[in-house]
């Protein structure tokens, strides 16, 4: 058993650094258009800031279509815009695409939940002292959820590092394609064994860390 594991650990490596490239690119995305997405569904709600009822509907629908798919359904669906985009549909930046697109969502919902736990006293306060939407938004609503938001990019990462190993089955690369073509296909109980510890091994160091600078950032 010893042997054989000695035998792929440089595939192993590649596999660990593929999942830390795909779950990387997806929780960028996130980061960069899901928390922008899951303020603006917020702060459009019924009775808040910038209330438009439209544009929350749209905005809302949006986000519950695209999670209501399971992933393996929108990694095959989304093979033709992945197609378009990079030319191919093998690999993790291919598997990327599905993911970033998978992540935007999940985490905007993940971040309006979080604005919602603010007191609307602060909220109100902050606007009878003059406060302008975007000093509201960014010394009021992040300061105040920035535990909570913390705690969301946590759940995003830990999830997506089991997303990026369903991307394995198609090729997606990583430390699922691994499992599946040595654990499952060549009945390598090892390497699946392997694999299943890196996965354990990854979650639990992602969610500590992200409990540990959530409780440090948390003054309330």
């Amino acid at each position: 058993m010893g042997e054989n594991i000695a035998s792929y650990l440089p595939e192993i490596y590649v596999s660990v650094g593929q999942t830390f490239l795909m779950v990387g690119i997806s929780l960028l995305s996130a980061v960069l258009f899901g928390i922008p997405l899951g303020i603006v569904a917020f702060l459009t709600g019924k009775e808040q800031l910038l209330e438009k009822s439209f544009l929350n509907i749209f905005l809302n629908t949006l986000i519950n279509i695209i999670r209501s798919f399971p992933f393996i359904i929108l990694l095959v669906a989304l093979i033709p815009l992945t197609r378009a985009l990079l030319g191919t549909t093998v690999g993790p930046l291919a598997a990327s695409v599905p993911l970033s697109i998978a992540a935007i969502p999940y985490l905007a919902r993940l971040v309006e939940q979080s604005l919602r736990e603010v007191p609307k006293g602060t909220i109100e306060a902050s606007v009878a002292m003059g406060g302008t939407p975007f000093q509201i938004i960014w010394k009021v609503l992040l300061t105040e959820a920035r535990s909570g938001l913390v705690l969301g990019i946590t759940v995003t990462a830990v999830s997506f590092i089991s997303y990026s190993a369903i991307a394995g089955v198609v090729g997606g690369g990583g430390i699922g394609d691994l499992a599946i073509r040595y654990g499952y296909y060549r009945f390598q109980t090892d390497i699946m064994v392997i694999t299943v510890l890196l996965l354990i091994i990854l979650v639990q160091s992602v969610q500590l860390l992200g409990n540990r600078i959530a409780i440090k950032i948390d003054k309330r």
